[in-house]
């Protein structure tokens, strides 16, 4: 007999529902665009998530086909952005609207807490900015002094969703908060939060590994939607719900997903700690850690300088050009951040007429700023990349795939389907149905295509890599 999942994945701009089952084959999917005013970027409603994913989830219980049984819908899940929250009273209702965590207003704030916590707890994550859960939080009781004494609870944008599947709302996870000044080591919440900030030990939630169980459906809901008591799991951020979805879940296993910018997250035995500050680690639900970062350098370059190309006739010319030997580093602003941090970086481009050339030679680019970024990790972590799972778009050119392989020298996985909401799924299952996150994961996702590394092209891609690295030296960019 099947056993179903739901996944909730409520984004900036719109939220998406999927059902999938034990195997992570889809059943039943929607989305909504939220109805939003100007100022979606700073503030939203929290209502109009949860009115949008009851009205998507509405939708796919009512079309679902009658293989589908609804009473075999065993578990639901939710992820969000873990710097987005929301003040709520004693009786769970919003006393603000959603704080975003694409608002600036909190920057001094957030100064504020980095220049705290690199002093006082400088083992664990420093990286406080203004798109952090807890900078909010500071700013919010600064602006709104008045508004103090009716705070209950902070809550991040995912488990205001949980709350209202379940009623509690009070419970979070640990991939939540870490942004939030919650120590993952030590799994308490940050002392200098109440002694140095003056935010209040009532406020904080309780904190419980990913993939937890808070409790059952809403009876009115279960009810509404003709299914039995799911069991409601504690939310996860969208990162890791990607991450998640990608089957990049056991130590040694990485992800890279290549859209506008290049995001890598993976799982290490040990918490990876860097001085400068480009890396930070989320706790695994299994104890382990899941470190990861993020580029300026990713797949941007392709649509803004190769616009109205043929895409498909570029990756077949590309393919007789490798390897190029040629140096560059296609990076479309001022700056990088991660695998270096150079404020003056600027594009390297080698000096060819031929666009495919450049194009190539560009993939290759791109190719070597993932490889020092994992020579980075290996290096901090003393713990060996064995895997590499891709996904975004920058996975859907074979031969990007190959360079990379050959750059990398691991497999690389190209997953199937990386939604968060598919994360989501996972997680709902898995401590529901399966035993863990990584048996649900093995079990619900899928690999499209496997691509090992091409040894007429390791050698070269060697010596191509190493100048490159000195490139960046003399620039003063290493």
């Amino acid at each position: 007999m099947r056993t179903y999942f739901f996944g909730v994945d409520v984004g900036t701009q719109g939220a998406r529902v999927i059902l999938v089952d034990e195997k992570g084959e889809i059943v039943g999917a929607g989305a909504r665009k939220f109805s939003l005013d100007e100022g979606f970027r700073e503030e939203q409603s929290p209502d109009i998530w949860w009115n949008d994913c009851v009205d998507i989830i509405d939708d796919i219980i009512q079309n679902l086909s009658v293989e589908v049984d609804k009473k075999a819908i065993r578990a639901i899940s939710v992820t969000s952005t873990s710097g987005t929250v929301i003040p709520l009273d004693k009786q769970n209702i919003p006393l603000h609207k959603a704080i975003m965590y694409s608002d600036p207003r909190s920057a001094e704030q957030g100064k504020r807490i980095k220049e705290l916590a690199q002093r006082i707890n400088p083992n664990a994550y420093t990286g406080f900015n203004a798109s952090s859960g807890i900078s909010k939080m500071l700013w919010y009781i600064e602006t709104y002094p008045n508004q103090v004494e009716q705070i209950a609870t902070w809550v991040h944008a995912s488990d205001y969703i949980v709350g209202k599947l379940s009623g509690h709302y009070r419970v979070t996870d640990y991939t939540n908060v870490l942004k939030s000044a919650y120590d993952l080591e030590k799994l308490q919440w940050t002392e200098f939060l109440v002694t140095e900030l003056g935010l209040k030990k009532d406020w904080l939630q309780e904190v419980v590994p990913s993939g937890s169980v808070v409790g059952k459906l809403d009876k009115t809901l279960a009810k509404r939607w003709g299914v039995n008591e799911l069991d409601v799991v504690v939310g996860i951020t969208d990162g890791c719900a990607s991450q998640m979805a990608s089957g990049a879940v056991s130590p040694g296993d990485w992800n890279t997903t290549i859209g506008t910018t290049l995001v890598i997250k993976g799982v290490t035995k040990n918490q990876v700690i860097d001085p400068l500050g480009r890396l930070y680690s989320h706790r695994h639900p299994e104890g382990y850690w899941m470190p990861g970062g993020a580029s300026n350098t990713g797949a941007d370059w392709i649509s803004l300088d190769f616009q109205g190309e043929q895409l498909d006739q570029l990756n077949a010319q590309a393919e007789a050009l490798i390897p190029t030997g040629l140096l560059a580093w296609p990076l479309k602003q001022e700056g990088e951040r991660y695998p270096i941090m150079a404020a003056n970086a600027r594009k390297i481009e080698p000096k060819v007429t031929d666009k495919t050339m450049l194009y190539t030679a560009n993939l290759e680019g791109v190719a070597f700023v993932e490889k020092l970024a994992y020579a980075i990790i290996e290096d901090l972590s003393n713990e060996k990349v064995t895997a590499v799972y891709t996904a975004g778009g920058g996975s859907n050119s074979d031969v990007w795939l190959k360079i990379r392989a050959s750059v990398l020298n691991v497999p690389i996985y190209k997953c199937k389907e990386s939604s968060g909401a598919l994360g989501a799924a996972i997680m709902a299952a898995s401590q529901t149905y399966f035993t863990s996150v990584t048996q649900a994961a093995k079990a619900m996702t899928s690999i499209e295509k496997t691509v090992y590394p091409d040894k007429s092209l390791r050698e070269a891609y060697d010596k191509q890599y190493h100048k490159f690295i000195n490139k960046l030296k003399e620039l003063s960019y290493l």
